[in-house]
């Protein structure tokens, strides 16, 4: 398989409130929700870099499509990071994140490895890494 993610999806409780957040919250670029003529369909996709989006698909949805049940929430599953390209940018979108609403797991910190780093959690449980790497020379 030819590594070429598109878009990562992940699930959530209530659409709305997840637009909100990502949206008016984190200032995300994104059309809102699309597809609610469908029962299944209603949708959020957010622009991130270079054509990859973030969607966004209540758990119900996702489960139907699948055929799978709807499984309990954890974040420790996997994590979403944002690089970032200093110290204060880590802190920046930390703040924006906590008054958006995101619940802050880990305030902002220096690393084991010598970057500096923080977690939130979005209105659904999904963990987010806000981090600086000192060694990536190319960074958002």
């Amino acid at each position: 398989m030819k590594p070429q993610i598109s878009v990562i999806t992940i699930g959530v409780d209530d659409l709305e409130k997840s637009l909100r957040f990502y949206r008016d919250g984190l200032g995300l670029k994104t059309e809102g929700i699309m597809g609610q003529e469908f029962e299944y369909g209603a949708v959020v996709f957010i622009d991130l870099q270079n054509g990859l989006k973030l969607g966004l698909w209540p758990r119900k949805s996702l489960a139907h499509d699948t055929g799978l049940s709807v499984s309990p929430v954890s974040s420790t599953e996997f994590s979403l990071g944002h690089n970032v390209s200093s110290r204060e940018d880590v802190d920046t979108v930390m703040a924006e994140a906590d008054k958006a609403g995101a619940a802050i797991v880990k305030q902002a910190q220096d690393t084991f490895w010598g970057g500096y780093a923080g977690y939130f959690k979005d209105p659904d449980g999904h963990l987010w890494e806000i981090v600086w790497n000192p060694a990536w020379e190319e960074q958002t």
